[in-house]
């Protein structure tokens, strides 16, 4: 027997108050990063208010269709996010391109839009639903089951991440491949098979760096992209070109020391301070306990929504806790890491910190599911 709690004493308080503090870092952040000559004059701080507003009628919006009807508009929303990504291929109006990527959609009165931060959670609810689904007929598993389920699931995937690749977007690119690492290795795929899979991944990853260092004119990456891969090896080979970003953001994080040079007392010139550097900005001014104190806000974030997941009784609403999961710690990790030399740098932002519309309206997409799943929680008598 079981009975449906009221949402609103299901909603997780914790998860929002974790938003709520993640947002005056953003804003604190935002409002003391530096700006280049060309951005000066605009009002980020306003702007990520604005995305903010936004994103919490997103969040709204998101928890009023019962979570578990998603499965049945899945297809919907992975076609429309295919047709956005497809008009950017074929450059219809309105799209553009910044930085040699055409990732954008201009639309008037609001700004850019890129939906490939969209295709994320349309991503994550597709592959969820396609897991759900493949164990709903085939309850008893076999080897070939399970070769199914993986083909079903590198097949729904394949189309947006070559899409996006071909813009090209290689920072997406991975976080569409850490939801579908993810994916896979929650949707319940024997571990033998999945280590074939690993194998398969190194040896792709060998040839790619043969092809790297004997036929480099093979090598499937922009020379933009490979001067990334340079400037991470050996920034101070070239440190007012290729090396400029990573050295900056190092010098910011290591002036900081332990306890910062204090609020709007940066000095370092950080490039894409707001954006995509926003934890050198922090780093700078609030030193390590700073940075440390943002880190274990993500930490106790993603520590709800495994909470959230582990909790839920239905299997499609622990594999959307999965998506989300996956999605937000490679992000995390990734963005930290390229600011301490730790990793190349991608471009990808820090989530609910970066400014940014269509990132941050993403996230906040991804925190309404995790509250939707938390929110209709069913409790069964004698647990």
């Amino acid at each position: 027997m079981k009975k449906d709690l009221s949402t609103l004493q299901q909603i997780d308080y914790v998860l929002l108050f974790i938003m709520f503090l993640m947002l005056c870092v953003s804003i604190i952040s935002i409002n003391s990063a530096p700006l280049s000559a060309d951005l000066q004059g605009i009002n980020f701080v306003a702007k990520q208010l604005m995305w903010y507003a936004i994103g919490s009628i997103a969040i709204v919006g998101t928890m009023l269709l019962d979570y578990d009807r998603y499965k049945m508009i899945n297809w919907y929303l992975y076609g429309l996010g295919l047709l956005l990504l497809i008009g950017l291929e074929l450059r219809v109006p309105g799209a553009i391109a910044r930085n040699g990527a055409f990732s954008w959609y201009e639309v008037p009165g609001i700004g850019d839009i890129q939906p490939s931060e969209f295709m994320k959670i349309f991503l994550i609810i597709t592959l969820s639903t396609i897991i759900v689904k493949h164990h709903e007929i085939y309850e008893e598993k076999t080897v070939q089951d399970d070769f199914l389920l993986f083909g079903k699931i590198l097949l729904a995937s394949s189309f947006p991440l070559a899409l996006v690749m071909k813009q090209p977007d290689l920072g997406t690119a991975m976080v569409l491949t850490a939801i579908i690492i993810t994916m896979i290795l929650v949707s319940g795929i024997r571990w033998r098979f999945l280590f074939g899979f690993l194998g398969t991944i190194v040896l792709f990853i060998s040839t790619l760096v043969y092809i790297y260092l004997y036929i480099p004119s093979w090598f499937p990456l922009e020379d933009y992209q490979l001067n990334r891969f340079y400037a991470w090896l050996d920034p101070y080979e070239d440190p007012s070109n290729i090396g400029y970003q990573t050295i900056k953001s190092i010098q910011a994080n290591g002036s900081g020391m332990l306890f910062g040079r204090g609020y709007n007392e940066g000095v370092v010139p950080i490039p894409e301070a707001h954006t995509d550097f926003i934890f050198a900005v922090i780093g700078e001014e609030f030193g390590f306990i700073g940075g440390s104190i943002v880190i274990s806000l993500f930490f106790i974030l993603i520590y709800r929504m495994i909470h959230v997941g582990l909790e839920s009784h239905d299997p499609f609403g622990s594999y959307l806790c999965a998506g989300v999961i996956g999605m937000l710690t490679f992000q995390v990790f990734q963005n930290v890491g390229m600011t301490i030399r730790l990793l190349p740098i991608t471009g990808i932002p820090l989530p609910f910190i970066s400014y940014g519309g269509s990132s941050l309206l993403t996230y906040m997409i991804a925190i309404g599911l995790i509250l939707n799943v938390r929110s209709r929680k069913r409790t069964y008598m004698f647990d």
